[in-house]
Formats: C-alpha cells, structure tokens, sequence
C-alpha cells in the first residue's frame, strides 16, 4: 500500500513541472503554433506592470477561437488617474506610434517577435526610440473604458495574441499534494 501511494505522490509532482500556460503549449487564439521560440517567449513574472500601483484588470484576456473572430486580445487595466504614466514592461525599441482608427497607440519591439501595445496613450516618443524597463512610454487618456480611467495592453508574438498577464504573473495551475499520515496507512 505504501508503495502505491508513493507512485502517486511521485506522478503528481512529475505532473506539476510539466504544466504550463497555453502559450508555452503552442495554443494561442485557437491555433497550434509549438515552437522552441514560443516557450521561452513570456518569462513568467519578469516583467513589470505598465501601470503602478499595481493596477486592477477591469477585462481579461478572451482571445477569439479563430484569428477573425471577436475576442478581447489583451487585457484592460485600471488605471489611478487620467493622464496616468505609462510605463515600459520590458526593455525593448518603438516600433510604432500613432492613431489606430480613433485611439492613439504605441507599440514597443522586445525582440524575437515579440512586442506590447498600449493604447490609448499620448506618447513624444518616436519609433526606433530605444526604452529600459521602467521608462515612460507617454501617458493614459480617456475614451477606452468609458468614464473609467484605464489602458489596453496586448502582447503578441508573430501573429499571435499572448495574455499579458503571463508576463507579470505566474499563472501556471497549483496541483495540492496529498497530505501524508503516517498513522492512516500504518507507517
């Protein structure tokens, strides 16, 4: 009986290291895209909020079951005040800033095909402006929350849509181990 207990405490802790978020996985929006690049893309809980303190998430990350399908492909976050800063998650270099159909956004380039989009946020910076972690990327304006102050931030890489909170989080699934009585099983 011991030994049958102990296999299972075994398959239990080989079954905790081997989950992983379904980006790692390959599967993002739908699609199967396993690659060596995508599980090393999102270090979990490297990066930094782009919004301090530490802000709420109003919407969650729903991305589409297919890339042309509506979803929400990345997350909303609260932030403290309009005209809040926003700052760079990572170190990267702008890739784009502009208007995209009515809202100002700013994208950074953190290599290997990855990049973070926020909007909407009044930048002075210019793409090919390099950013460290922490800098300010521009400021948070109203109109993507409604009355709520708040920013969208998505990551993709390549094509797809990643959530961004496997960036600043560690999501991965807890597995509880079965508590051992040496009394119950006679040891």
């Amino acid at each position: 009986m011991k030994a049958q207990r102990l296999l299972a405490a075994l398959l239990l802790v080989a079954a905790t290291v081997s989950i992983q978020p379904a980006h790692a996985a390959g599967v993002r929006s739908g699609r199967d895209t396993s690659t060596a690049e995508t599980a090393d893309a999102a270090p979990r809980g490297s990066w930094s909020w782009p919004l301090t303190p530490r802000p709420d998430v109003l919407r969650a990350f729903d991305p589409p079951a297919k890339p042309w399908l509506s979803g929400h492909r990345g997350v909303d976050l609260r932030a403290t005040h309009d005209g809040a800063p926003v700052t760079a998650p990572e170190s990267g270099t702008v890739s784009f800033v502009g208007v995209v159909v009515d809202r100002p956004v700013i994208t950074i380039d953190h290599g290997n095909g990855l990049r973070s989009s926020f909007e909407p946020v009044h930048s002075s910076l210019a793409a090919g402006a390099t950013v460290a972690k922490g800098d300010e990327l521009g400021t948070q304006l109203t109109g993507h929350c409604a009355t709520t102050p708040c920013i969208h931030w998505g990551v993709r890489l390549g094509e797809d849509y990643l959530n961004p909170l496997e960036f600043v989080m560690d999501l991965r699934s807890s597995i509880l181990l079965p508590l051992h009585r040496g009394a119950e099983d006679g040891g």
